[in-house]
């Protein structure tokens, strides 16, 4: 009795917040997969796996309800694995590391699991669009490690910096006053000092010395090179995609459709990718009843999304500035601000695939914003004008970025006071060493390899470091440039030399010029695309789906970044008036430093609290 009282219970308060969302019958479905559906398993699967985030050291037993995972632990990661390297069904493995924040325990552990399929013959793939070093590290004794054209690996060695808080205080009229046993347990250090002693900095190098040295041996080792060999290619920096090619840090450059379609010729049309491999183990449901309640209450309560049973016109948006990554629900309606590329890629390729959409409306509405983001939603559009009539209609900015994605379209329309070209590449960093001095913070760098520092805040580019980065802006530029040259071949009115160079234009201006085909709104873009189409009564389909009130309030809450850095009690230290009003510009401006900040106070707060605590020594910042 009790455990039908239980069920009930659950089955109830799951309705309570999924029965508001359309997308219930598909969290129905993955509930079912969970507690052990009546579909067979593959016969032959390549096993995906995806590190999103931080890596939980303690598992979680909640279900991926709603849209929301479960963090992944990583006891849970290693078991998965394990399994796939003992499932005999699984025949490969992908893994997605490019969002992922790891240890550097955690990428030793990782690098060992994953070089432990050569003793199986499983081959395991990564694709991603950017690496950092520990990514990379971690991902190096992978069998095939892909990035996409433009792409970049940014091996830029290790930077490590500590705040040294004593300035401030003085500042703030705060007089410190600790004893510490013995030399090297130096944790009192930056409340007490504005630079390390000589025992602080004695141990940072040992510590940053093995650290680096152990990272270059999980290189080395994953790509079969020396020691000496990943030494110097570090000490080169960032490489593109076409770079780390060359130097033989990676086996491919490809877009993701591209690497996926090599996987299948492969292993065959037929193999099922599981993803999330092996993530039904992490939660169990009880019960059948459970599931007829539940089947019938969402029948009950759960609106279906609309059908489109004719022949539909569909409308992709570009809308806000260009990020990579994917959009999240917001509960202002839309998505979260800004234009993803993950999110319009796999929006364009269903346009692309999807037989009843005969032709696509890409809308732009944006200033621009990453290169690398540009490229991906470019190249996603460019694979639906192979299939079907691509239009683009330009709203108030399609500049920069914004252009980029367009420019390869059948017919591109825009109004005449659309602002729109600046064809034309930026690059930099904010150099925040002033903002923190006023502040009285002094920061001491430590750096293995020569270019360790080249994105850092703490100082200006310098000569080498500024070759560097122009080298990259130069290639952006010249890419950008062809692609506005191939895509308008024939329809420019001057030489790209003369339109391009951050040059900007009115839509008018714009379509004397050739950069734009038509002056038009939205409702012309869409009536050009039905003709070009053929279609008479079409319905207009807007790709993604807007997402519903359950995704709005079921999906992935964003941390105040405040919060995120560690609970603050009430009376807390970082309850004070001038902290409090300043660490949320800190924390916008330069959050890697703010967020040690923030460590150090709340270590202040917990001294305060328990008089003698026991503490690691440093609060790194490494980047």
């Amino acid at each position: 009795m009790r455990l039908r009282t239980n069920k009930l219970v659950i089955a109830t308060t799951l309705l309570a917040v999924v029965g508001f969302g359309p997308t219930g019958w598909a969290q129905f479905e993955s509930l079912r997969r969970l507690t052990g559906g009546d579909e067979a398993p593959p016969k032959k699967q390549i096993a995906h796996f995806r590190v999103k985030g931080a890596l939980a050291e303690t598992p979680s037993r909640m279900p991926p309800l709603f849209g929301n995972d479960a963090p992944t632990s990583m006891q849970s990661l290693l078991s998965r694995l394990k399994k796939a390297r003992q499932d005999a069904s699984v025949v490969g493995v992908v893994i997605d590391l490019q969002q992922a924040r790891l240890g550097a325990a955690q990428i030793e552990e990782l690098h060992s699991a994953l070089s432990k399929f050569k003793a199986v013959d499983k081959e395991v793939y990564l694709h991603a669009d950017s690496l950092s070093l520990g990514t990379y590290a971690a991902a190096s004794s992978a069998s095939h490690i892909s990035i996409v054209p433009t792409g970049d690996l940014w091996l830029m060695g290790l930077y490590g910096e500590t705040p040294y808080l004593r300035g401030m205080m003085d500042k703030m009229g705060i007089q410190p006053d600790f004893e510490q046993f013995e030399a090297y347990k130096s944790a009192a250090e930056p409340l007490m000092r504005t630079g390390p002693s000589e025992q602080a900095q004695e141990m940072t190098d040992w510590l940053l010395d093995s650290l680096f040295d152990t990272l270059v041996d999980l290189i080395a080792e994953g790509r079969g090179m020396s020691p000496t060999q990943i030494r110097d290619l570090i000490d080169h920096g960032r490489f593109s995609a076409e770079e780390a090619l060359a130097a033989g840090l990676i086996d491919s450059v490809k877009h993701r459709q591209d690497f996926v379609s090599d996987l299948k010729s492969r292993y065959g049309k037929d193999v099922d990718v599981a993803l999330h491999y092996g993530r039904e183990d992490e939660f169990e449901l009880p019960g059948d009843n459970f599931f007829a309640l539940f089947e019938f209450m969402m029948k009950l309560f759960n609106p279906a999304s609309k059908k489109y049973t004719g022949p539909t016109v569909g409308l992709v948006y570009v809308d806000g500035a260009i990020m990579t990554g994917e959009a999240e629900p917001s509960p202002f309606g839309g998505a979260s601000s800004g234009a993803f590329s993950t999110t319009i890629r796999k929006a364009l390729d269903e346009a692309a695939d999807e037989s009843a959409v005969k032709a696509v409306v890409l809308r732009v509405d944006s200033p621009g914003g990453s290169a690398l983001a540009s490229e991906i939603i470019l190249d996603a559009a460019m694979r639906v004008a192979q299939k079907k009539p691509l239009i683009v209609s330009m709203g108030n900015v399609a500049g920069s970025g914004g252009y980029y994605v367009a420019c390869r379209a059948d017919t591109i329309f825009a109004d005449r006071a659309t602002i729109t070209a600046s064809i034309g590449v930026i690059g930099g960093k904010i150099v925040t060493t002033g903002m923190w001095d006023k502040l009285g913070i002094n920061w001491h760098a430590n750096q293995r390899g020569e270019m360790a520092a080249m994105m850092s805040t703490a100082s200006k580019f310098n000569e080498r470091e500024r070759a560097k980065i122009r080298d990259y802006m130069g290639s952006v530029y010249e890419i950008f440039k062809a692609h506005v040259v191939e895509g308008r071949k024939g329809k420019l009115t001057k030489p790209i030399e003369k339109l391009a160079g951050g040059r900007v234009f009115t839509g008018a201006q714009a379509k004397e010029l050739g950069l734009v085909d038509q002056i038009g709104g939205l409702d012309d873009a869409v009536k050009y695309a039905a003709k070009q189409a053929g279609l008479v009564d079409y319905d207009i389909r807007v790709i993604p789906e807007p997402p519903s009130i359950f995704d709005i309030f079921m999906g992935e809450k964003e941390d105040d970044e405040f919060a995120s850095a560690g609970a603050v009690a009430s009376g807390s230290f970082l309850e004070v008036p001038l902290v409090r009003a300043a660490l949320p510009t800190l924390f916008r401006v330069d959050p890697l430093r703010a967020k040690a900040i923030v460590q150090a106070l709340l270590r202040i707060e917990l001294i305060h609290r328990e008089g003698v605590v026991t503490m690691m020594p440093l609060d790194l910042v490494i980047r």
